[in-house]
């Protein structure tokens, strides 16, 4: 089932997230309906709390990626071949240079702007089967999974840009909470009901 996604302003996506047990209701349906709404979105990545649901909780598949020019065979390949349940992710560690990359977000549509995160991560979750893992993940697939796991702990793409751009953005944001936008999926719009 396509699921709506919450547009900025709605308060779940400023919550920090909780951890869920194996035997959370619906689970199985839930991941299945995450990747469904993702991908009719066509996303790479999307958190619970996107679809209204505060637990730490993300899928991406990176796929779409994969066709980049700029990339290596080799980077192509593990992108066409990334896709991934993350539950109860903990980052250990960020490292790395930092580097920009244009992001956008589902949750905030037609708005994109340069990001810089940490060129590689370490990171302990449970898979869709609650198998513990503890992996290092670098490039592309570091940074989207950075972003999802920014939104299980309330953090938003665009707390990452300066005052400036902030500012220069502003407008659209007001647009979104107001319902304004237009993106070709379904949204719920925190000042306005239905949709």
């Amino acid at each position: 089932m396509i699921l709506p996604i919450y547009g900025y302003g709605e308060t779940v996506l400023r919550q920090v997230a909780q951890e869920i047990t194996p035997d959370y209701p619906h689970l199985k349906e839930i991941i299945y309906n995450m990747y469904e709404t993702m991908y009719n979105a066509y996303g790479v990545g999307l958190a619970a709390p996107q679809v209204g649901m505060a637990i730490r909780l993300f899928v991406i598949d990176t796929e779409p990626f994969s066709d980049s020019k700029d990339l290596s065979l080799e980077e192509q390949e593990q992108l066409k071949n990334f896709k991934q349940t993350f539950i109860n992710a903990k980052m250990l560690k960020e490292e790395g240079e930092e580097w920009s990359f244009n992001e956008g977000c589902l949750s905030i549509p037609d708005v994109r702007e340069d990001v810089y995160r940490n060129e590689k991560i370490t990171l302990e979750y449970c898979d869709e089967n609650f198998n513990k893992k503890t992996e290092v993940f670098d490039g592309l697939i570091a940074r989207v999974i950075q972003h999802e796991y920014d939104h299980i702990e309330g953090i938003l793409f665009t707390d990452h840009l300066t005052i400036l751009k902030k500012t220069l953005i502003k407008k659209k944001l007001q647009n979104i909470m107001d319902g304004k936008a237009r993106p070709d999926y379904r949204m719920k719009f925190a000042n306005k009901k239905g949709r």
